[in-house]
């Protein structure tokens, strides 16, 4: 799994102003928030030790372009290079998730598509034997003429009641064509893992699937500073027993990956191009098994400033900030071995996730169990930033 500039970075590179962390070796070594330019990788923590500090300021992508005398770490591709970590080199820098002790948080059932696969795996109780049968009873009852519908509208409200008059009502229709989003809590603050990462799938899970999605990088304030990619691997036999399993579905370790770096919001690069990206995605199994998918933001049910709303308000704050998934329509159902059974993760998947303007993130698929556990927590990032004088 090779990284390199032309399969990370976006496709005008030159314009867009990319920030995101880096382990950087030493005594002790510890993780800097970097800035890449001119692909050149620099450490910015003696200005801001943390990513999230940095989305404080008032415009995040003029405050790092005006910073003076940052270390450089090094070349781009070199630090692409040992972030692979077949060939990781404890003496060069590696890069990270690009978020560190932001709140890291989900929306559900944005898309009408993957919606009604919800719906599906809720009543196949999580068996991916009856996915089928139950894919094509739903499509008759409801068909795809939800896709036009505004959730919470009147309209939206109306054919609540005929589906709860026909016994057909879900606790995913609800979220997703009625007037409360789903939010959820994906992972944990410095939990995340980037691109060149194993990602986890629990062991004990037999039908999931990735899930790539748009993300928001939020201040505490309120405001969307700026965006990258990410994955929100699902577990749909997990959550579809019972909604109430969506934690053990969705927050194991290295289940959540972000990168590759975060584009901050300038002249060349608004929350308006998020609103019109297309995720593409692919999967790669070492047995030769291919998958290609997409997601079109276009499509989405909410937009992505009233996601944003209904995690964030007077009723609930992120005193750090947050990065917010926007959800996905990608939920495949072409068979992988078994007839019926639909699309599932193998050990050694790669998964690629693509969109123009925000790069390539990039990861490799194990089990949970087998990954490194997780270990470097907020609190040891204070200890290590106080070690290293930058607090």
């Amino acid at each position: 799994m090779l990284l390199k500039i032309e399969n990370t970075l976006p496709k005008d590179k030159n314009l867009a102003c990319l920030i995101g962390r880096a382990w950087v070796p030493g005594n002790p070594g510890g993780p800097s928030p970097v800035w890449i330019n001119d692909e050149k990788v620099y450490d910015f923590a003696i200005h801001s030790p943390t990513i999230a500090q940095l989305m404080e300021t008032e415009d995040p992508a003029k405050t790092v372009r005006g910073w003076s005398e940052l270390k450089l770490l090094g070349n781009l591709e070199d630090i692409l290079n040992n972030t692979n970590p077949d060939n990781y080199n404890p003496n060069i820098p590696c890069f990270l998730a690009p978020c560190d002790i932001q709140a890291i948080k989900a929306s559900g059932v944005t898309f009408v598509s993957s919606m009604l696969e919800r719906v599906i795996e809720e009543q196949a109780q999580g068996d991916w034997k009856k996915a089928e049968q139950i894919r094509e009873n739903i499509k008759e009852l409801i068909g795809d003429n939800l896709a036009e519908i505004k959730p919470g509208s009147p309209s939206a409200m109306k054919i609540k009641k005929i589906l709860l008059e026909k016994g057909a009502w879900s606790q995913y229709l609800e979220v997703g064509i009625g007037p409360d989003a789903e939010i959820f809590t994906k992972s944990q603050p410095m939990s995340a893992v980037g691109t060149g990462a194993e990602v986890g799938i629990h062991p004990e899970s037999h039908w999931n699937n990735p899930e790539p999605e748009v993300v928001l990088a939020v201040n505490s304030k309120g405001n969307v500073v700026g965006s990258t990619l990410g994955n929100d691997f699902n577990l749909r036999d997990f959550e579809g027993r019972s909604a109430l399993l969506l934690g053990k579905a969705k927050d194991n370790n290295a289940s959540c990956a972000i990168g590759p770096f975060i584009r901050l919001f300038d002249e060349t690069f608004s929350l308006e191009d998020v609103r019109q990206a297309n995720i593409s995605l692919i999967v790669e199994g070492i047995d030769g098994y291919r998958l290609e998918g997409y997601s079109s933001m276009k499509q989405i049910s909410r937009d992505p400033i009233e996601l944003l709303e209904h995690c964030f308000g007077n009723y609930h704050q992120y005193p750090d900030g947050l990065m917010l998934f926007l959800g996905t329509m990608f939920s495949p159902i072409q068979d992988r071995d078994v007839p019926g059974q639909g699309f599932t993760h193998k050990v050694g998947d790669k998964v690629s996730i693509h969109t123009p303007l925000l790069g390539s993130l990039v990861n490799r698929v194990n089990t949970c169990d087998q990954i490194s556990p997780w270990t470097f927590g907020t609190g040891a990032l204070m200890r290590n930033l106080a070690q290293r004088r930058l607090l």
